[in-house]
C-alpha cells in the first residue's frame, strides 16, 4: 500500500492487545517510522506500574506529552510514523494529536480473557497482569466522532493488518 511519506497513525488498545507488534509491523510495511509508546515511560512511571500499582491521570501527563512532542517533531520534518501507545481515554488521544492534521487512529480491540493470557505469556515486560482490570476500566473505546479504525485482534496478525490496511486506505481517500 502505497501512503502519504507524513502519514501519523495511532495505535491504541489495552495492554496485551498487540499494539507494539501490530505497529511495528504496519510501520514496516507502510515504509514508515516506528515509536513505542512504552520507551517514553520515566523510570518512575514503569518501576510503579511493575510493582503493580496502575498510573494515574497525573502520572500520564507528562508522557502523553513525551509522545505528542516526539509526533510534533516527525510531523515537522515530514516523517511518517506509526505509534504503539495505550490512548486508554479521548482525551489522551486528543492530546496526542492535538495540531496533527489527519492523524489516523487505530483500535485493536479484544477480550480481557483474550489479552490476559497474552500478557501472562510474554516475558521482560514491566507491566503485570494483574493491572488488566484497570486498562479495561479505564478504556474510553473510540467513538464515531474519532473515526476510529476499530480491528478484532482475535484471530492472525495478517488478517488485523490486511484490515488495518484496508481501513487506512478508505480514510485516506476520504480526504
Amino acid at each position: 500500500m502505497e501512503v502519504q511519506s507524513n502519514l501519523i497513525v495511532l495505535v491504541i488498545g489495552v495492554s496485551g492487545s498487540g499494539k507494539s507488534t501490530i505497529a511495528k509491523a504496519l510501520a514496516g510495511r507502510l515504509g514508515l517510522e516506528f515509536l513505542e509508546g512504552d520507551d517514553f515511560h520515566s523510570p518512575e512511571e514503569i518501576a510503579k506500574m511493575a510493582s503493580g500499582h496502575p498510573l494515574t491521570d497525573q502520572d500520564r501527563w507528562p508522557w502523553l506529552e513525551r509522545i505528542h512532542a516526539a509526533l510534533e517533531a516527525h510531523v515537522a520534518t515530514g516523517k511518517g510514523t506509526v505509534v504503539a501507545c495505550s490512548g486508554l481515554r479521548k482525551v489522551y488521544r486528543e492530546r496526542l494529536v492535538a495540531h496533527i492534521p489527519d492523524a489516523r487512529l487505530v483500535y485493536l480491540k479484544g477480550s480481557q480473557e483474550l489479552f490476559a493470557a497474552r500478557m501472562h505469556r510474554r516475558k521482560n515486560h514491566f507491566m503485570p497482569a494483574s493491572l488488566l482490570d484497570s486498562q479495561f476500566a479505564t478504556l474510553e473505546e473510540p467513538g464515531p466522532e474519532e473515526n476510529p479504525i476499530t480491528v478484532p485482534v482475535d484471530g492472525p496478525e495478517e488478517d488485523t493488518l490486511k484490515a488495518i490496511e484496508a481501513g487506512l486506505k478508505s480514510r485516506i481517500q476520504m480526504i
